[in-house]
């Protein structure tokens, strides 16, 4: 049974910083992830990073944003910096498993920035 644990959300002013934690249990995964929605709109990739640590980042956040992942631990963070109010919404965790290729979502934490 695949188990994610979401942690590190919560409300922070424009400019400042926020770290998120994803820990996942159950499964070998290939790619882990971190994906947003905002209120009206439909959920995105923020950033995820694969099994040889290659990563990708939506547009918006590229050079605020770091994704990194602790193989040993099954966890990945993401650190962001430099928040607007652009970045509020839910983030969700997302990892595939390597050997089914199924997808396994977290049940979200918010992320609100502002003054």
């Amino acid at each position: 049974q695949v188990q994610l644990v979401e942690s590190g959300g919560g409300l922070v002013q424009p400019g400042g910083s926020l770290r998120l934690s994803c820990v996942a249990s159950g499964r070998i995964f290939s790619t882990m992830g971190w994906y947003r929605q905002a209120p009206g709109n439909q959920r995105e990739l923020v950033a995820d990073i694969n099994r040889s640590g290659g990563t990708n980042y939506a547009d918006s956040v590229k050079g605020r944003f770091t994704i990194s992942r602790d193989f040993t631990k099954n966890t990945i963070d993401l650190q962001m910096s430099n928040l607007n109010p652009d970045d509020t919404g839910v983030y969700y965790c997302k990892v595939t498993s390597l050997m089914s290729q199924s997808d396994y979502w977290g049940q979200g934490t918010q992320v609100t920035v502002s003054s």
